[in-house]
């Protein structure tokens, strides 16, 4: 696969995944956070194992089951209970916003944990990228004052970040089918047993909510964890995780599908941080032989 179409998949997975803040909205006001995150990964778990018995893709689960497991609490379980617990409390806008921090969290633990040091270029965009993110909430009226649930959101960023490190070195020699259908085996089955253990409430959820949960399970799981592994492996954890600076873009766009205009300043901050990603992913000016 190409450099330019796995940053291609990679945005894509991003726009997916910007839009599990929305969608997150309608499943939590009918379900149980612990409820919401496990349906979410057994709609995706299901998925992919019928995914990889049509395709005769072997999955190694119990053969690399150490790391298997560790990447599935961190960066399925851990992420999703401080995700949608966070999200009770907090707004998707917010939500989004210390989210698109987790290129510098992830790059600090790269530069720590991996030895990847960022480019002069990828130090100067970070700063830049955020700047934008910062102008297009701001632009759209978001509060910065921090609510209970901003924490539990920035436990989950940490959780991320985590994982995408840790992905970069444990993930194993296998398919992306197969280490995607593996993760979501494992985190559904991490995040069903919690839901029982909590003794989370099970409720038959509307349509609307059903439909969300859905959405989250196939789009902003299957085909975003597909398509962000693949990126880590080809890419690197920190040049990856930069991407994500776009999700609070995705949240601009979807609020002006559904009747909200982004204003000028929200534009202006949107075009800073695409603008800022793309500098820090150009490849690198080669020195021509003498």
């Amino acid at each position: 696969m190409g450099s330019n179409r796995t940053i291609g998949l990679l945005v894509f997975a991003i726009v997916l995944w910007g839009a599990n803040f929305n969608l997150s909205q309608p499943a939590l006001a009918e379900l149980h956070p612990l409820v919401a995150a496990a349906g979410r990964f057994a709609i995706a778990a299901a998925f992919m194992l019928v995914l990889a018995l049509v395709r005769g893709e072997r999955v190694p689960l119990l053969r690399h089951a150490r790391s298997y497991v560790p990447l599935a609490l961190v960066g399925i379980a851990g992420f999703n209970v401080f995700f949608f617990y966070g999200l009770q409390t907090t707004s998707p806008v917010n939500g989004a916003l210390i989210q698109a921090t987790n290129p510098l969290v992830t790059a600090l633990l790269a530069a720590l944990f991996l030895g990847e040091k960022p480019s002069l270029r990828q130090m100067m965009a970070f700063p830049v990228a955020l700047l934008g993110v910062a102008v297009v909430l701001l632009g759209g009226g978001a509060s910065l004052t921090l609510a209970p649930g901003d924490t539990l959101i920035m436990a989950a960023n940490l959780c991320w970040a985590a994982y995408t490190v840790m992905a970069r070195r444990w993930m194993p020699q296998a398919s992306g089918i197969a280490n995607t259908t593996a993760l979501m085996v494992v985190g559904a089955l991490t995040l069903s047993a919690a839901a029982w253990v909590a003794d989370a409430p099970v409720a038959v959820p509307s349509g609307h909510a059903a439909g969300a949960v859905l959405a989250m399970g196939l789009c902003g799981t299957v085909l975003s964890y597909l398509f962000y592994n693949a990126a880590l492996v080809r890419l690197g954890a920190g040049r990856t995780a930069l991407f994500l600076n776009l999700v609070p873009i995705v949240a601009m766009v979807i609020a002006a599908a559904t009747g909200t205009p982004p204003t000028l300043l929200q534009l202006a901050g949107g075009l800073v941080t695409i603008g800022a990603v793309t500098l820090a992913t150009l490849p690198a000016r080669q020195s021509k032989p003498a």
